[in-house]
C-alpha cells in the first residue's frame, strides 16, 4: 500500500481517538474509573516496552551512537516533561482542577501535541510499515486515557459535552496534517530520523514512567491493582509479540 495512504489511515485513526470520550456518555462514573485505570495500565505497559522493542533498537539500526542516542533519548524526556507544565499536554489527575481560564490553551496545546505525533508516525512509516503500525499503536495507546482526561477538562471548563467531543476531535486531526507534512518533507525528515526517533522514544518513556504509572500507584484495593498489573504487562507483551512477529 501507498505510504501517504498508510500514514493517513494511521493519523485518521489516532485522530478517532478523541471520540473515546463519548464513552462518558453512557458509563456511571465507577465503570468509567474503573476503565480508565485499565486503559491508564495497558498504555503504560505499551509506551515503555515500545520505546525499549521498537524505537531504540531502530535508532541504533539507523547508524546512530549509542551515546549519542540516548542522551537524544534523556533530552526527549527532559522535554516531555517541560511541555507538560507549561503546555498542559497532561490529564487532569483530580476533579477539582482548575481549568476554566485553560480551557482554549488546552486544545492548542493538543494541537501541537497531535501535530508532533503525526510527524513520528511519519518518520515511522518513512523507515519500514510494520515500525510505522507498532508507533502508530504505541501513540493511540497514550491518547485513549488522555483523550478522557482531556474530555473532562474540557467539560470542567464550561463546554457541553457535544462542544467538547467536537473540538477535541478537531484537536486531534492535526496528527493527520503532521503526518502529510512529513511525507512530504520526506527528503528533509529522513535526515533527521535518527535523531527523532529517540527523541520520540524519551518522550513516550516520559508519559509511561512519570504520567501514567503514578496514577496506578493511587488505586489501594488489591484486586484492581492486579488487573492493572496484567493490563500493564498485557501492553508490553503486546509490544514484544508485534516486535517477534516482524522478524527483526
Amino acid at each position: 500500500m501507498d505510504t501517504l495512504l498508510l500514514i493517513i489511515i494511521a493519523t485518521v485513526l489516532d485522530g478517532f481517538a478523541a471520540l473515546v470520550g463519548a464513552v462518558t456518555l453512557t458509563l456511571n462514573e465507577a465503570t468509567l474509573k474503573k476503565a480508565v485505570l485499565l486503559l491508564v495500565a495497558f498504555s503504560a505497559g505499551a509506551l515503555i516496552a515500545g520505546a525499549f522493542f521498537h524505537i531504540i533498537p531502530e535508532s541504533l539500526s539507523e547508524g546512530v551512537e549509542p551515546m549519542t542516542l540516548f542522551l537524544i533519548v534523556t533530552f526527549g524526556f527532559a522535554a516531555f516533561f517541560l511541555s507538560e507544565k507549561f503546555l498542559f499536554w497532561h490529564h487532569c489527575h483530580k476533579d477539582n482542577c482548575t481549568v476554566h481560564p485553560y480551557t482554549y490553551l488546552i486544545l492548542f496545546g493538543d494541537g501541537i501535541h497531535n501535530f508532533i505525533d503525526g510527524l513520528v508516525i511519519a518518520a515511522a512509516f518513512l523507515v519500514d510499515t510494520g515500525f510505522g503500525i507498532a508507533t502508530t499503536v504505541m501513540v493511540i495507546s497514550h491518547e485513549l486515557p488522555q483523550e478522557l482526561g482531556d474530555f473532562a477538562v474540557l467539560v470542567h471548563g464550561g463546554l457541553s459535552r457535544q462542544k467538547a467531543l467536537l473540538y477535541n476531535f478537531i484537536s486531534q486531526l492535526t496528527a493527520v496534517a503532521g503526518g502529510v507534512i512529513g511525507f512530504f518533507l520526506a527528503s528533509t525528515l529522513t535526515a533527521f530520523i535518527p535523531f527523532i526517533l529517540p527523541f520520540a522514544a524519551g518522550g513516550f518513556l516520559y508519559i509511561g514512567a512519570s504520567d501514567l504509572i503514578p496514577q496506578l500507584h493511587e488505586e489501594r484495593d488489591t484486586a484492581k491493582s492486579v488487573l492493572a498489573f496484567a493490563m500493564f504487562a498485557l501492553g508490553m507483551l503486546l509490544m514484544l509479540g508485534m516486535k517477534m512477529y516482524s522478524g527483526e
